[in-house]
């Protein structure tokens, strides 16, 4: 029972508003969360535009929660919120050490993000963008 429970991964989704965000602020964050995410047995998606990231982590609790604490360490986010947590049997993204997206026509505006739409989002809303996302061609970068 206990090496079932030691298997276990759970799924963290959170919020946050990027500082400085450009084209190569995004490339070192993908770099160094690849780099670490195969290090640490982590995959996920990073849903992220000017005005918000929108991040899935997967794997070993320990392994997630450790990089949730390094990107609200981060300065390059601002208002991390942390939108969804829970044990999964399966992973979302299991071949991605961390896939990147922009942001689609079907997220929210940027009017809506300001206006609260995340924090107004329910937790089932909020996987739903990550359950259509796993079935979109990933973009290059």
């Amino acid at each position: 029972m206990i090496g079932l429970q030691a298997m276990k991964n759970i799924q963290l989704i959170y919020a946050s508003r990027p500082l400085g965000f450009d084209e190569l602020t995004l490339l070192g964050i993908l770099h160094s969360a690849r780099t670490n995410n195969v290090r640490d047995g982590v995959t996920g998606a990073l849903i992220c535009r000017h005005d918000l990231y929108l991040q899935l982590l997967e794997g070993p609790p320990t392994a997630v929660n450790a990089v949730f604490e390094r990107i609200q360490r981060d300065e390059r986010h601002i208002e991390v919120v942390k939108l969804f947590e829970a044990e999964i049997d399966d992973r979302l993204f299991p071949e991605w050490a961390m896939r990147h997206d922009p942001a689609h026509s079907w997220m929210w505006t940027a009017a809506e993000v300001s206006n609260g739409a995340v924090a107004k989002a329910s937790p089932n809303e909020i996987r739903a963008i990550f359950d259509r996302l796993v079935h979109e061609p990933p973009a290059v970068a």
